[in-house]
Parts: C-alpha cells; sequence; structure tokens
C-alpha cells in the first residue's frame, strides 16, 4: 500500500496532495541531498526584465551622454570660429603692416593665409558636429601619419603655452612679495 502513495508519475504521495513529479522522481532517486531546485519561467522572467531595464537604462544614459558631448563639441565650433575669425583679422593688420613695410607683393602672403582661415572657419561654421566627426575619422583612417603629427604638435603647442602660463604666473607670484617689501 505505501508503495501505491508513493507513485513517481505525479500522482497523490499523501492521498489528497498533487505533486511535483520532477521534484518527487529526484527525491526517491537521489535522497534529500541531491534534490534540484530548477528555476521556473516564472522566476526567470523577472531576471529578463531587470536585465532589460539596465540596458535600456543604460541606453539612455549613453543617449544623453552623447548629446551633451554634441552640444559641448557645438559650442567649441563656435568658440573655435570665433578664434579663427580674430585670427584672420591678425594676418589682415599684418598684410597692412607688410604693405607699409616690404611692399605690396609680401603682403599678399599675408593675406592668403588670411583669406585661407577665413574660408576655412565659415566652412567649420556651416557643418554639423556629426559631419565633422565623420571628417576627422575618415582623415585618421586615411592619413594617420599626418593625424599623429598634427596630434603631437598640438599637444607640443598646449604643453609650451600651458608651461608658458605656469612660469608668467610664479614668476608674477615672486615679483609680489619682493615688491611689497621694498615699497
Amino acid at each position: 500500500m505505501a508503495d501505491e502513495n508513493n507513485n513517481s508519475t505525479g500522482g497523490n504521495s499523501t492521498g489528497g496532495e498533487p505533486t511535483d513529479a520532477k521534484l518527487e522522481a529526484t527525491a526517491s532517486n537521489a535522497g534529500p541531498a541531491a534534490i534540484n531546485f530548477d528555476a521556473t519561467d516564472d522566476q526567470a522572467e523577472p531576471k529578463r526584465s531587470s536585465t532589460q531595464q539596465l540596458k535600456d537604462e543604460a541606453s539612455k544614459l549613453g543617449g544623453q551622454a552623447a548629446d551633451r558631448a554634441r552640444e559641448f563639441a557645438g559650442q567649441g565650433k563656435e568658440r573655435a570660429t570665433t578664434a579663427l575669425d580674430e585670427v584672420a583679422k591678425m594676418f589682415e593688420g599684418a598684410a597692412l603692416d607688410v604693405d607699409a613695410r616690404l611692399g605690396e607683393e609680401y603682403g599678399k602672403y599675408a593675406r592668403s593665409a588670411a583669406q585661407g582661415i577665413t574660408s576655412f572657419a565659415d566652412s567649420l561654421r556651416s557643418k554639423q558636429v556629426d559631419d565633422l566627426i565623420t571628417d576627422a575619422t575618415e582623415l585618421v583612417k586615411k592619413s594617420p601619419v599626418i593625424a599623429v603629427g598634427a596630434a603631437a604638435a598640438i599637444g607640443f603647442v598646449l604643453a609650451r603655452l600651458i608651461k608658458s602660463g605656469v612660469d608668467a604666473a610664479s614668476d608674477l607670484g615672486e615679483r609680489e612679495p619682493a615688491e611689497t617689501t621694498k615699497a
């Protein structure tokens, strides 16, 4: 009679309660130490939805970061075009000085440089940030040596500018106490 109640086909084990056939078969074959509790579909679904939520949040944050980067790049583009316009004006002024001192044929080089800078600023102003990024990527792919050389030159110039600014600040800091002790 005990064998009738311990039915491993998913019947009733205690005479009235239905049992899980998988759990009963595992428990009856291997003992209590080897019971396997598999995750059911109900338990796996919250994991999938939380993983999807994390992916959605990461995608959302990535999109926000890209938007902010584009915004900063747009501001940088505006500053760069303004600075290029100022440099072009300086070259125009220098061309007038060169005309007066050395002659008009030497001043044309400065004017040509000013026109080139102005046209570059205008083309930069007319492009979108994404177009500029695409152009830069293509330039690096086509001419990596030029890109590395330009990056090195820009790094050198920036390092010199920063160093000169730090040196000027330290010189100013050293001179102020000396001037105050004399007075």
